[in-house]
C-alpha cells in the first residue's frame, strides 16, 4: 500500500481483520437486501470517522470502476435488476473490507500477531501478503519505464510484451524472492522459533473495542432489519 494511505492511529490490527471478515460476508449474505446498501455506506462512514478518510477516498474510483463493469455484466446477461443490485453490493462489500488493509503498515500487523505469539509462518505469510502488491505495482512501473527508454515498441504487441516486459519482470521478481528469502532468513523468521520479545507492542485502546462492537452491531441490524 502507499505511505500516503496510512494513519497515524490505527484500529487494533486483528480487530480490523474481524471487520473486514464481517464486512464481506455480511454484505455476500445480504447483497439482494435493502439495507445492505446501507449497511455498506455506515460502514464507510465508519471508517471515515475513525480516521480513515484517505483510504475511504482512495477506494472511490475503484469501487466506481468496478460496480459500473460488474453491473453491466450482470444485467447484460440477465435482464434483472435485483441481480443487478447485489452484484454491485459485493463488489463495494468487498472495497470497503479492503480499507483497513490499505491503511496498515506491515510491521504493525508483525507486532500484533507476536504479540498475540500467533504461528510465525501466519505473520510472515500476511506481511508478505500486504507488501507483495505495493512491490509488484513498483516493479512493473520500472520494467515500463525501461522499455520507454529503450524504445521498445508497442506495449501491446505479443512479442514485445514477451521479450521486453514480461521476462524482465519475472527475472527481477525472482531476484527479489532469494533477496526475501535471505532477510526473512537474517531476521529470526524461523518455523519453530523459540521464545521472543516484541521491541515495541501494539496496545488495544477504548476506541479499538468501540470500532468493532459498532461494525458488529451493523452486522447484526442489516440481518435483522
Amino acid at each position: 500500500m502507499s505511505e500516503k494511505l496510512l494513519v497515524k492511529h490505527p484500529i487494533y490490527p486483528l480487530f480490523g481483520l474481524l471487520s473486514s471478515i464481517l464486512i464481506i460476508v455480511f454484505g455476500l449474505l445480504t447483497a439482494k437486501e435493502i439495507g445492505c446498501i446501507c449497511f455498506l455506506g455506515g460502514m464507510w462512514l465508519l471508517f471515515l470517522a475513525f480516521g480513515y478518510w484517505r483510504s475511504c477516498l482512495a477506494v472511490i474510483p475503484a469501487a466506481v470502476v468496478l460496480s459500473a463493469i460488474l453491473a453491466g455484466i450482470t444485467y447484460a446477461i440477465s435482464r434483472d435488476p435485483q441481480s443487478t443490485y447485489a452484484a454491485v453490493n459485493r463488489i463495494l462489500a468487498v472495497c470497503i473490507a479492503v480499507i483497513p488493509g490499505l491503511a496498515l503498515s506491515p510491521i504493525y500487523l508483525v507486532r500484533n500477531f507476536s504479540s498475540l505469539k500467533l504461528p510465525r509462518m501466519l505473520t510472515l505469510g500476511m506481511m508478505i501478503t500486504l507488501t507483495f502488491f505495493p512491490l509488484l505495482h513498483g516493479e512493473v512501473r520500472q520494467v515500463r519505464e525501461a522499455m520507454k527508454t529503450r524504445g521498445a515498441g508497442s506495449f501491446f504487441s505479443p512479442k514485445i510484451f514477451y521479450r521486453a516486459f514480461l521476462i524482465p519482470l519475472v527475472m527481477r521478481l525472482v531476484n527479489i524472492s532469494d533477496t526475501l528469502a535471505l532477510s526473512v532468513e537474517t531476521r529470526g523468521f524461523t518455523k519453530d522459533a523459540g521464545e521472543y520479545s516484541v521491541y515495541k507492542t501494539v496496545q488495544l485502546r477504548p476506541a479499538d473495542v468501540l470500532f468493532l462492537l459498532l461494525v458488529a452491531a451493523g452486522s447484526v441490524l442489516v440481518v435483522v432489519l
